[in-house]
């Protein structure tokens, strides 16, 4: 199987930091089916356990981690961005207006790095990470039910953050592709060349440059923050499952394409739960396609 890479500039990665690990565990992989592997020696400060459909990397998915020593944060899922050179990436956050919470490291053993990362703050206050791919390229399975989905950047100013994100990751904003659309040219190209070959053709439907969009920038008030989603196969079932779980639902949104909700996971990190919803005519157009 062709692994799953991500050019420069593309949300690649995800974890989830909080201090109870194991409930953790427990919560997400009745949720949404994932199997655990723990990526620590035994003795080592701290926990970092990767999810997977299958046990093996060749699944990844996700992770739950211990937070950092010293980190006074509430628990969060946080987004890892693709970079082609941590260093130089990390050098530009500055200069473009925000902070670099901790300099780029490597992760894992050397010689067998699973990658070197930074912890970043944008100009706004949301925080995330960049991410140069050692042995762990990022996600492996991704856009269906289980599996991350999309990362947005909510924020009280959407052209501040692309004067950020735009030349540090490359990204561009297109207004026919829907409010909030941040592309990275060339990606659906990269897609097709390597783990979806079929990309254009499904998406023959859709505006030129969707298959380029890799994360939203949305407008919203308080505090600048990503906001991770991950896909169901049937909202209001897994909505009830984590309910019942101990998570709180704060709201519910039917939109044009998904059936969403935003949730808090019992442990305090907040996350979003999305159907793919398409409309009826989408549905026959493709249909009527796959027939011809």
């Amino acid at each position: 199987m062709t692994q799953h890479t991500y050019p420069h500039g593309v949300p690649s990665w995800i974890d989830l930091e909080t201090t109870e690990v194991d409930a953790a565990l427990a919560f997400y992989g009745d949720l949404f089916g994932w199997r655990f592997t723990e990526k620590l020696p035994p003795g080592a400060p701290g926990r970092y356990v990767v999810a997977s459909w299958d046990g093996t990397d060749a699944t990844a998915i996700a992770a739950v981690a211990t937070p950092d020593p010293g980190y006074d944060g509430e628990p969060a899922w946080h987004t890892y961005l693709a970079v082609d050179d941590v260093e130089a990436a990390a050098a530009r956050v500055t200069e473009l207006g925000g902070v670099l919470s901790t300099p780029p490291q490597q992760v894992g053993p050397p010689g067998q790095a699973a990658g070197w990362m930074a912890r970043i703050v944008d100009p706004e206050g949301a925080p995330s990470r960049l991410w140069q791919a050692g042995t762990r390229a990022g996600a492996q399975r991704v856009n269906e039910p289980g599996t991350w989905n999309f990362s947005n950047l909510l924020t009280p100013d959407v052209d501040a953050a692309l004067r950020f994100y735009g030349p540090l990751l490359g990204w561009e904003r297109s207004d026919d592709l829907g409010v909030g659309m941040a592309r990275v040219p060339g990606y659906g190209d990269h897609l097709a060349r390597t783990v979806d070959s079929s990309i254009h053709e499904r998406q023959e439907f859709v505006p030129p440059g969707f298959s380029d969009v890799v994360a939203g920038v949305l407008p919203a008030d308080g505090p600048a923050h990503w906001s991770v989603v991950f896909a169901v196969a049937d909202r209001d079932a897994a909505v009830e499952a984590a309910e019942r779980a101990g998570a709180v639902v704060h709201a519910t949104q039917d939109t044009e394409w998904t059936r969403e909700a935003t949730l808090r996971d019992p442990f305090g990190a907040d996350l979003v739960l999305s159907q793919f919803a398409p409309p009826p005519e989408f549905v026959a157009a493709e249909t009527d396609a796959g027939r011809s």
